[in-house]
């Protein structure tokens, strides 16, 4: 298939430009842009009446309901946007202690309305909140519980997702869209980019999704399945690399970004982020966005679901209702397996642990350099709704290192009969076991043992 007729099917919603099969149903993000021209007005004068009463603002959300936000964040700098992300209860605890509990909006991101962390960060602070309905506010699709519960708790706004747009295609969406107004990001601004890039990838001569989504693709066939996305101030790669590995990471196959790593090697191609101001963010989701689903039908795979997502999440269920301790043994051994490692490989550092202690991986980060193979690093929970599908479902190609803490004194999930401790390393558990199943190498290692 040529580029032009491949672009002429992405547009046509013709799922025969990947397999044929519920493709169709996934295409919202093509035309969400333009959808949200319409409710731009209404999400600033929401933000704006938000600020007038509030100081600051919590996004409670996992994955595509996280890191577009997130990225967000950190490329216009907002002071008063936190992003909760996490289930490591020091974690949790020290973002509740620090906020003004009186002057915080927190806003609950989840599309099924159903996300096991997001549900419990919300009933957490909701009960900090004492129920009180409008220092809340969700972001879901129409029918979820999550609106459900918005309308019965009197929630202050609750923004309606597109139900034809998977999660990590949902950057344009409100889902990344509110987040920024509460930001004080000019949105009327950022669209306006974003609608430049929508039309050139509309095009068959220079057209930059295309273009890049065809450079991905061939690199693959090549056998350059690491794609290395240079670094940026605002974090791009964070996003970037679970539309990748959520979207290719499947059927034995899959590009596996690496954020910040060097580009030089047979089995990596290297990815260029273009953001040389924050409002060309949006640009850069959209060009990503089509690319991906170029560089799909290449892998000729469905860019659109995640199967293997849920194998994980089931094991969690599964820990927790047993109700057990979980003890988190160290298992394996981790310099056997770097011993292991060859050409085409790579290694995953899987790290359930507090996020203030990310640098103290550098020492395991830097021992899995030595081999020579792309090093990525990942942390838990988040991860698992980011790159846990390619971990799974992709090549069988990597090396996975599970990283934990202690994770110190409970913190209890009202009406749950687990806390934030107990999650978390179910968690972790659950990844394990899903990983070890599927015959991945796998060891684990605790955090003060580096």
């Amino acid at each position: 298939m040529s580029g032009y007729e491949l672009v002429e099917r992405i547009w046509a919603r013709d799922a025969s430009a990947w397999t044929g099969g519920d493709e169709a149903q996934w295409l919202g993000w093509l035309d969400e842009p333009a959808r949200m021209r319409e409710r731009v007005d209404d999400l600033l004068a929401f933000a704006q009446l938000a600020a007038d009463e509030f100081d600051s603002f919590v996004l409670l959300g996992m994955g595509g309901s996280s890191l577009a936000p997130e990225v967000l964040r950190r490329s216009f700098d907002a002071e008063s946007l936190h992003v909760c992300d996490t289930t490591h209860p020091a974690a949790v605890a020290r973002l509740a202690e620090r906020l003004d509990l009186e002057r915080t909006l927190f806003i609950a991101a989840s599309k099924s309305g159903t996300t096991l962390e997001t549900r419990s960060h919300l009933d957490l602070f909701s009960e900090r909140v004492g129920g009180n309905g409008p220092s809340l506010a969700a972001i879901t699709d129409p029918g979820s519980e999550l609106e459900t519960r918005g309308r019965e708790q009197g929630f202050r706004a609750v923004f309606a997702g597109e139900p034809s747009i998977g999660g990590r295609y949902s950057a344009l969406s409100p889902f990344g869209l509110v987040p920024a107004a509460l930001m004080g990001v000019d949105v009327h601004r950022l669209l306006d980019r974003v609608d430049e890039m929508r039309s050139a990838c509309r095009g068959t001569e220079g057209n930059p999704g295309l273009e890049l989504g065809l450079a991905l693709g061939e690199g693959w066939r090549d056998g350059r399945d690491k794609v290395v996305i240079n670094p940026n101030p605002g974090g791009f790669g964070l996003w970037a690399e679970q539309l990748l590995a959520e979207s290719t990471g499947k059927e034995g196959k899959g590009l596996v970004p690496a954020p910040d790593e060097e580009p030089d090697g047979r089995d990596r191609q290297a990815a260029e982020v273009r953001i040389p101001d924050p409002y060309e963010l949006g640009q850069e989701f959209f060009r990503w966005e089509f690319a991906t689903a170029v560089a799909g039908s290449i892998l000729g795979i469905n860019p659109f679901d995640q199967p293997n997502v849920q194998e994980a999440k089931d094991r969690t269920s599964a820990i927790l209702e047993r109700g057990d301790e979980i003890a988190l043994e160290p298992e394996g051994s981790v310099e056997e397996l770097l011993a292991g490692a060859s050409e085409g490989d790579y290694v995953a550092i899987l790290a359930f642990i507090d996020p203030v202690r990310e640098r103290e991986l550098d020492p395991l980060l830097s021992r899995a350099r030595e081999t020579g193979c792309v090093v990525t690093k990942g942390l838990g929970p988040r991860y698992l709704h980011s790159t846990g599908q390619l971990h799974k479902g992709g090549p069988n190609s990597g090396i996975f290192i599970q990283v934990v803490d202690d994770p110190g004194d409970e913190v209890a999930i009202p009406g749950a009969p687990f806390g934030f401790r107990q999650l978390i390393a179910a968690q972790a558990a659950g990844d394990y076991e899903a990983l070890a199943e599927r015959g991945r190498r796998v060891a684990r290692i605790r955090l003060e043992e580096l």
